[in-house]
């Protein structure tokens, strides 16, 4: 078997748009709370509907990121990655694997916490905002779920 020494061209493609995804969705997160809570204070700012398209978008784009990040991890079991550049010390490649794990955690974690978060609170959601686009539920309406899975979706993020 040839070693490999270089990500390939899919993996980084991956990479790059899983990562600037996961960051616009964080900034978005941020945002579309500050919106929902202004809206429950009475502020004229933003429609339900402003508010319902933004949520709407933040759960299609985390659950690409999703399904992205298992074809990410797909691709990674079945093409050889390369390996840590020879000087790293032990600490440093246990550091490495350990964040890389991590990440992975990261990236199929929080979309999933987010979905439960979604699938288990009282308003549906919708792929792009598309009203003949649900999105599945996959705990529907359970109230002591949503609030753990809301918390720790939010504080992740």
């Amino acid at each position: 078997m040839t070693e490999t020494k270089r990500y390939t061209s899919v993996a980084i493609a991956l990479h790059w748009i899983i990562a600037i995804m996961m960051v616009l969705l964080v900034f978005v997160g941020w945002r579309m709370g500050d919106m929902a809570e202004a809206l429950r204070g009475g502020s004229t700012e933003f429609t339900l509907d402003d508010v319902r398209f933004v949520f709407d978008m933040h759960k299609t784009f985390g659950i690409l990121v999703l399904v992205l990040s298992l074809i990410r991890l797909a691709w990674r079991f079945m093409n050889p990655v390369p390996p840590m550049p020879a000087g790293m010390k032990p600490w440093e490649v246990t550091v490495a694997r350990i964040t890389h794990i991590g990440f992975y955690v990261l990236m199929i974690g929080m979309p999933i916490l987010g979905w439960i978060t979604a699938s288990s609170g009282q308003a549906p959601s919708f792929f792009f905002h598309n009203e003949a686009l649900p999105i599945p539920d996959i705990a529907p309406n359970n109230r002591s779920l949503h609030e753990v899975t809301e918390f720790l979706h939010g504080r992740g993020g």
